[in-house]
């Protein structure tokens, strides 16, 4: 028997409930985690409130992201053997293959292995963020030298994943966030520049800061009606990367801003580029490992901690939008 995290309906984290079920055999193609540790992220808040591009059939389980040791294999699994140390890559259906709990099933295409230096939390705290953050302004973008680049939402752990991308490839990294108490926090986590939008003109700074031609890059969750905002600071012929759904109301696109301009709008989701294209999911895991072991990526994780147990208040912490960096769950 083992604990699992599952819920019956849709709302509130209370609806969460911590359970046992018997221990499940990985089947064809699919390995078995002894979780050490979760890391949580908004798609999964997304999904508990029936507003993702899955909905739940109840029970449903619910957990993209874990650290830790393989304990079985299934038939024809050769890539990974008992006692590695991996973690799960987002992208599969929570429906069957939620991770939250003591012990979890995925499939091999959704498992990488991570630097030995890091530990169970740093593991669950990669894949997701940097990986958003490669498709985004690696693939999409072509981000190079010298792109500025406006990053919304900055002090997720997306956001500072974003952020140190950025500044690896040479550019200039304007961190975007709603609270001032966050300012000093980005720029510590290596923004160039923080912009708090209770306190200053979006439009105003960013052009200031880019010479007047406003981001070559914008990359965003948010979306909806704030895509219209948007459009006042991405560059001429530039690129809106949105990758998120967070705010209420309905996307209005902003037609004539992007006549004039001739910006593009690109959407991603990781779990789609990792089942259909697997050759872009090794190039990124490459590219990102590359990274991890030279110290140049690192995750920051949010100060405050909690255990399987607490799993309620965890994502409470999360939508309180408190935190900076990714908020981890002990196992």
């Amino acid at each position: 028997m083992s604990k699992i995290v599952k819920f019956y309906e849709f709302g509130e984290p209370d609806v969460l409930k911590l359970e046992e079920e018997p221990l499940r055999q990985p089947q064809a193609g699919e390995v078995r985690i002894k979780v050490q540790a979760l890391g949580l992220n908004r798609a999964e808040v997304l999904y508990r409130t029936n507003a993702y591009t899955e909905q739940a059939r109840f029970p449903s389980r619910i957990g993209y992201e874990a650290a830790g040791i393989v304990d079985a294999v299934g038939e024809g699994v050769t890539e990974f053997q008992v006692g590695d140390r991996v973690s799960t890559i987002p992208g599969f259906s929570l429906n069957q293959y939620g991770v939250a709990g003591e012990m979890a099933v995925v499939p091999t295409l959704h498992v990488a292995k991570y630097p030995e230096s890091f530990s169970p939390e740093e593991g669950a705290s990669l894949w997701m963020q940097y990986l958003t953050a490669y498709g985004g302004l690696i693939k999409f973008g072509n981000l190079k030298q010298g792109d500025v680049v406006a990053i919304t939402a900055a002090s997720s752990s997306v956001g500072i994943a974003t952020i140190q991308m950025v500044n690896d490839a040479g550019g200039t990294s304007i961190a975007i966030t709603r609270k001032a108490d966050k300012r000093e926090g980005l720029i510590q986590a290596g923004a160039k520049y923080a912009i708090v939008t209770d306190e200053e003109d979006m439009a105003e700074r960013v052009n200031a800061i880019a010479n007047g031609k406003g981001a070559d890059i914008v990359f965003d969750p948010v979306s909806g009606p704030y895509l219209e905002k948007l459009a006042d600071i991405v560059a001429p012929e530039g690129l809106i990367v949105e990758y998120g759904w967070f705010a209420e109301g309905v996307p209005v696109f902003p037609v004539v801003p992007a006549i004039v301009k001739g910006f593009r709008v690109q959407g991603f989701h990781l779990g789609f580029h990792v089942i259909a294209h697997p050759e872009r999911l090794k190039a990124g895991i490459d590219y990102i490992n590359q990274r991890l072991q030279t110290g140049i990526f690192r995750p920051l994780i949010a100060e405050k901690r909690f255990t399987l147990d607490q799993i309620v208040d965890a994502y409470r912490y999360m939508e309180s939008n408190e935190q900076m960096g990714k908020i981890v769950v002990v196992v």
